[in-house]
């Protein structure tokens, strides 16, 4: 893998593409890849929608944290979950371990991907506004918490191919 054997960190909001574009990703690198909120939901055998519901968002958002912490330990490609770079302790120990990327996309890009999706809670409970409000808070963050911005148009190929070349 490039950049001898560090963490590439997919960051974004929910529906940029994070898991398709590190899956393709991974596989251009010939390293794993792993799907951070699939890898949470394992390890704490329960859905993310029962987290939020039976635990509430900051022990999901620990999990997280933990999360981050565990994946960093070994090179491969991660897909973060929409709220992971948040928390500047995440950003601070993925961009030790290695490279954090923002996959920027458009607000009406992701909406049409998530919408009415069941297991994201936040697209669960909020309006098509409220996750625009939601988006345009997250966006400086990602940015201010990322190495490196990509542009999200295009196909996820061209997307993979942009963040190689970046890499």
């Amino acid at each position: 893998m490039n950049n001898n054997s560090r963490t590439v960190f997919l960051c974004g909001f929910m529906g940029c593409g994070k898991s398709t574009i590190g899956k393709l990703l991974a596989e251009k690198l010939g390293c794993g890849f792993v799907d951070m909120d699939n890898y949470i939901v394992e390890k704490q055998g329960m859905s993310i929608p029962q987290m939020f519901s039976e635990k509430g968002e900051d022990y999901f958002r620990n999990a997280e944290t933990d999360a981050v912490r565990e994946l960093s330990a070994k090179p491969g490609v991660i897909a973060c979950g929409g709220g992971a770079m948040l928390r500047k302790v995440n950003a601070d120990i993925a961009n030790s371990a290695g490279t954090v990327v923002f996959i920027d996309v458009p607000f009406e890009s992701c909406y049409k991907r998530i919408s009415g999706d069941k297991n994201r809670p936040l697209v669960a409970n909020n309006t098509k506004e409220e996750l625009n409000l939601i988006f345009d808070g997250r966006a400086p963050i990602y940015r201010e918490n990322s190495a490196v911005a990509v542009d999200g148009s295009g196909s996820p190929k061209e997307i993979a191919d942009r963040i190689i070349s970046i890499l």
